[in-house]
């Protein structure tokens, strides 16, 4: 069997011997939980569990051949057994999503707190209760993946796929191994994350009108066509950075651009023309940043290095800087030099990017008012080790930073209100989150002598951002209007590290592509490991959110830019041509 499946935690119990907590869930009847998981994958003609469009089914778009697996490329080169087993995968999924998912909240008010049956799949074989449950694709049978009865089952009567439901992996018998393809991964995607919108009303607008259903992106005829004309290049982005003299800083926060997936998008598209922007001098390094995708030696950033010694005087000088320092006047450079950038709801790819909104709530204790402000955000500053310990001396961890960050605090402040200047309380939340998330510890602390705490703080691989929100902590917290708990779920993809004292010190990275992992060192790149990553003490860890909020029938910027543009062209040519005519006619 392959590696891959051995390391799946595969937490399978005897259904007799099982917790309390998991008995808690189940429903009085284990043949009743059985029938209804079984009706669940049989009834697969029913509309409520094909949640996809038959326009995803159906399209060969975005798919790409599974080298690898000649099996399911035959498979699904037949269109009815490729609907027939993508409608089937498309009810196991629904189901799984279905039953982890939260109940709609009513339009006025929280539900009553009821308890939901559910069916707990069972083992055909063994009967064990199958935390992770194995399907066939072939037939209704459900196995158990460790005591290897689902692929006992496949031998046995020549089935050649099984999928996990639980993360939609197709595992193929002939080959031994699960098989990775955008079919599969599509219509996993798809599914789910319609699944997760319909259960919420996350950021309403007040005629309490549901958020625009997902759709995938489908190219037309136009677009094919210009897809196939483009010249393809290499892009793989793993590319060092040479380090120009006390540069490491400028290097991993360059190294954390690159592996962003939203700057990279911006910048490597036509959403950046360089000649639009307000800054000349700063627009060429940042493209020519980005361009290093396609090269292979290492790449020396001096055009990028001398334009911000010029823009930003406090980061500019042969002495090692704060890399934490250097994002932030790289941000306002960037935000400043784009165009149609502005103070207000700024739509810049910085703020479109990292920008948030932190709530400010102050409570008077004698009267009880409240008073709120909401500021601009683009990263998040946490504090190491709670008042009154020494922060070398505590175990700390990336969660409890943000609860010390969201707990209220006392002040002395006069209520605008009662005019009492009684004890008043302070507590922050974060009213909206960016879809990029950094996070700084305050490692170096400046009193009578400079010193650098430097005890490990454990951070994890995904982080759900909902209990640090104004709805869930803030001063009038209401966790009923939350939603699914997807819509607040990040993933790591770049962590900053400084080695050293606080004057003198080396700072690398690791970073993410794909589900890939490297470790940059300036001008050296290693493969690394997600273990590795979550080792190492980290300086400065950035999150990108898994499912991005989007607007309804909203044309980009760049696409009104280019047509104005193209329209003002066409009246030029137009007024040509009349003036033409008319010295024409005047002969």
């Amino acid at each position: 069997m392959s590696s891959e499946a051995d390391a799946m935690d595969l937490d399978e119990s005897p259904s007799s011997s099982g917790s309390s907590s998991h008995a808690m869930e189940r429903t009085p009847s284990n043949s009743a939980k059985s029938l209804d998981f079984k009706m669940t994958i049989a009834n697969l003609d029913d509309p409520d569990h094909a949640e996809t469009s038959s326009r995803t089914l159906s399209s060969d778009a975005g798919d790409e051949p599974y080298s690898h697996c000649d099996h399911v490329s035959a498979l699904l080169s037949d269109p009815d057994s490729r609907a027939r087993v993508l409608r089937k995968y498309e009810a196991l999924v629904s189901w799984y999503a279905r039953l982890h998912a939260p109940s709609a909240l009513p339009e006025s008010g929280p539900r009553p707190a009821k308890r939901r049956k559910t069916a707990v799949p069972e083992c055909d074989t063994c009967q064990r209760t199958l935390q992770r449950p194995f399907v066939c694709l072939s037939c209704n049978y459900g196995g158990c993946w460790k005591q290897g009865h689902i692929t006992d089952h496949l031998q046995e009567l020549q089935h050649d796929f099984c999928v996990d439901v639980t993360s939609g992996a197709v595992f193929c018998r002939n080959c031994d191994d699960f098989i990775y393809g955008s079919i599969f991964e599509n219509t996993y995607s798809v599914t789910t994350l319609k699944l997760e919108e319909k259960e919420t009303r996350f950021q309403e607008s007040k005629s309490r009108k549901r958020r625009h259903t997902f759709e995938p992106w489908i190219p037309n005829v136009s677009e094919t066509a210009t897809i196939q004309k483009s010249q393809k290049i290499s892009c793989r982005g793993r590319r060092g950075l040479l380090n120009l003299g006390s540069t490491c800083y400028l290097n991993v926060i360059l190294q954390t651009f690159i592996c962003n997936p939203l700057m990279r998008n911006h910048f490597l598209s036509d959403k950046h023309p360089h000649k639009l922007c307000k800054n000349v001098n700063l627009a060429p390094p940042i493209d020519q940043i980005f361009k290093i995708y396609s090269g292979d030696q290492p790449y020396g950033p001096a055009s990028f290095l001398t334009t911000m010694w010029k823009a930003a005087n406090e980061i500019s000088g042969y002495q090692q800087q704060d890399a934490h320092e250097f994002l932030i006047a790289v941000l306002n450079q960037i935000h400043t030099s784009s165009r149609g950038s502005t103070s207000i709801s700024c739509v810049c790819v910085v703020h479109s990017t990292f920008a948030g909104q932190l709530q400010s709530d102050v409570r008077c204790k004698n009267c009880g008012n409240v008073t709120s402000s909401v500021d601009l955000m683009l990263d998040m500053s946490l504090d190491l080790g709670a008042k009154g310990q020494r922060p070398e001396k505590s175990e700390e961890t990336l969660a409890g930073c943000l609860r010390r960050f969201t707990l209220s605090e006392s002040l002395d402040l006069k209520c605008s209100k009662c005019n009492s200047s009684n004890e008043s309380t302070k507590r922050l939340s974060i009213r909206k989150l960016p879809p990029v998330l950094s996070f700084t510890f305050k490692r170096f602390k400046h009193d009578a002598t400079a010193t650098k705490i430097d005890n490990y703080v454990r951070f994890p691989a995904t982080l759900n951002m909902a209990p640090y929100t104004t709805m869930a902590s803030g001063a009038n917290p209401d966790p009923a209007r939350l939603g699914p708990s997807a819509l607040y779920e990040y993933e790591l993809f770049a962590v900053v590290i400084h080695e050293g004292q606080v004057n003198s010190g080396h700072y690398t990275n690791f970073a993410r592509f794909g589900d890939h992992w490297y470790h940059f060192d300036d001008d050296k790149v290693t493969p690394s490991t997600l273990r590795e990553c979550l080792k190492s003490h980290a300086y400065m860890c950035v999150y990108v959110k898994r499912h991005l909020d989007y607007k309804q029938h909203q044309i980009p910027s760049y696409v009104l830019t280019q047509q104005q543009a193209a329209e003002k062209e066409r009246l030029k040519v137009e007024e040509k041509q009349i003036k033409e005519l008319a010295a024409l006619a005047g002969i």
